[in-house]
């Protein structure tokens, strides 16, 4: 019985092979850029969950650099990068503020 996918076909033309080893490559490239996007966002949101304003902003502003670095990489979408960043410092301004 079939596990479910059906067997991928290796290409015949070298191009097609050299294209496949190629997106091996460019997949776990953009995963890493795509875990540490997220890492870096979750992080400022952990420093403001704790109220630590000094963290927040330091990370924030690590975090701007990896967001525009994926942004441009075309990872993820320039509108989604700008409205993580728009929200995020919205958060860490509140925060500065309360204090």
């Amino acid at each position: 019985m079939a596990s479910g996918k059906p067997k991928k076909k290796n290409p015949r033309l070298a191009s097609g092979r050299k294209r496949a080893r190629q997106d091996i490559k460019l997949n776990a490239a953009n995963s890493s850029m795509r875990s540490k996007y997220r890492t870096a966002v979750k992080s400022v949101e952990k420093a403001v969950l704790a109220g630590d304003k000094t963290k927040a902003a330091e990370l924030f502003l690590k975090m701007q650099a990896v967001v525009d670095t994926v942004a441009d990489k075309g990872i993820f979408h320039k509108n989604k990068a700008a409205r993580d960043k728009s929200r995020l410092a919205a958060k860490v301004k509140t925060l500065a503020l309360a204090a």
